[in-house]
């Protein structure tokens, strides 16, 4: 962030982009510290909608005449903020190029507002928004003055953004995002890494170049602050250090065992220990997720009691191993797992769950490039269902790519039950045949079928 740029002397914020999770959160921030927010996006969407409701001017059409004027006529006292996913050929960001105007990266932003304010980062290629939104559950269910910037809905708030209730002693919570390297703004008091396995290689180019992009982060946490880390992981910090993990680590869970499709687990930490917590998100990587947020919180003073009623009063985060339907006849649920790490945690954690039972499951493919990175293990990943449907490649910001495609991904499936489908041909095959058990995972637009596939199922 540049010295020019000062609170103080900012009248208006603009977003290219607006409807993204993480710059959403940035928006809400402004709007919240009373600045007028305006922005661009490409299609509308409930969080779109929710975000006019809350003051915001959004448009949909990417013209130059739509950009409010008074972010035009005082450029001195507003703030451009764009998101990596906006397309270079964009009109409304090449205009603003082109007029000489300093466009900030949401990353920017968001190492800009936590300079200020003692910050607890969580990072890592897997588990980062449900360990967020979980920490700063925790953090409000022990009356902390919390303010976080989350990647995902929380279901307990109904919100990606948490505003501060006072200006006295604030804990910031953020979801440090390794995409584009964005996390590289940030200097967290305390931070914790998840995961490190390799993704993004569009960006990175090899998985030694994301490990080192997290080894950069952490050596960015301030000097008298904290770092935690899976047990496992090859991260090393001067700094003060715990691990977490299940059956090890520092902060560890043990003696889970499954009651009503729910886990219930004890857990050890250096000096004590919690028993019997029980998770409302199913999953052991969610009992990763946890372990990696209570480590967080006990460095900001929150107990161990207080992290058992702040887990188990957790309801999750949208899209995150997240139940559409449980009933006796039919169970549905949704997660965002688009890596194939995450495919494989989620349909083992429902094997667990749900022992026995046929899995159905649907899977959008997200980018041609991950696809083709990683498609002998999207494979054996997949091939943990018992029946699966592939839709089509969903391609956000990429075109296609000779040959990747769902058709050869099928092809690498060790699966019988398998196929590629149409959008329009599975909701009338759900529909006709109402699987017991379905489960559907992916990061594009998959999530627009939810709400179909609900009905087939209820």
């Amino acid at each position: 962030m540049k010295k020019e740029l000062s609170l103080n002397d900012l009248k208006q914020v603009y977003f290219l982009g607006i409807g993204g999770i993480g710059m959403s959160a940035i928006a809400r921030w402004f709007l919240h510290n009373g600045f007028p927010v305006a922005g661009y996006d490409k299609t509308e969407s409930p969080l779109t909608k929710k975000l006019a409701e809350e003051g915001m001017v959004i448009h949909y059409e990417d013209s130059i005449d739509l950009i409010p004027a008074a972010c035009l006529s005082d450029i001195e006292h507003s703030l451009f903020i764009y998101t990596p996913a906006i397309p270079k050929d964009h009109v409304e960001m090449n205009y603003l190029l082109s007029k000489g105007i300093r466009l900030y990266k949401r990353s920017e932003i968001l190492g800009w507002i936590t300079q200020q304010i003692p910050t607890l980062a969580v990072a890592g290629t897997h588990g980062k928004t449900t360990t967020s939104s979980l920490l700063t559950h925790l953090l409000i269910s022990a009356k902390k003055n919390v303010t976080a910037f989350l990647g995902g809905i929380t279901v307990n708030y109904g919100t990606n953004f948490i505003p501060n209730h006072s200006k006295e002693n604030i804990v910031c919570v953020v979801e440090a995002d390794e995409y584009d390297r964005s996390f590289l703004t940030l200097h967290p008091q305390a931070a914790v890494v998840t995961s490190t396995d390799a993704d993004h290689l569009d960006i990175y180019g090899d998985g030694d170049s994301v490990l080192e992009s997290f080894q950069l982060f952490v050596n960015q946490i301030k000097a008298d602050g904290f770092f935690i880390q899976k047990k496992g992981l090859s991260l090393h910090s001067d700094l003060g250090e715990s691990t977490f993990g299940i059956d090890k680590g520092d902060f560890k869970a043990h003696n889970i065992r499954i009651e009503d499709h729910r886990m219930i687990f004890d857990m050890s930490y250096p000096g004590g220990e919690v028993l019997d917590i029980p998770m409302r998100i199913p999953g052991f990587h969610n009992i990763e997720n946890a372990l990696a947020a209570a480590a967080l919180a006990m460095q900001v003073g929150v107990s161990g009691e207080e992290i058992k009623v702040g887990i188990a009063s957790f309801l999750g985060v949208k899209r995150r191993f997240e139940y559409h339907v449980e009933s006796d006849e039919h169970v549905m649920i949704d997660d965002y797992a688009h890596h194939p790490t995450e495919i494989a945690a989620c349909l083992n954690s429902v094997k667990a769950l749900y022992p026995g039972e046929k899995i159905t499951a649907v899977f959008q493919p997200h980018l041609f490039s991950r696809t083709r990175d990683f498609i002998d293990d999207f494979a054996k990943s997949l091939a943990i269902a018992d029946e699966l449907y592939l839709l089509d490649i969903y391609p956000a910001r990429e075109l296609p790519m000779e040959g990747v495609t769902s058709d050869w991904l099928l092809s690498k499936i060790d699966l019988q039950d398998k196929q590629v489908i149409s959008k329009a041909d599975l909701l009338q095959v759900i529909d006709t045949k109402k699987p017991k058990l379905l489960v559907t995972m992916g990061a594009g637009d998959i999530d627009l079928l939810l709400n179909d596939l609900k009905l087939s199922l209820s």
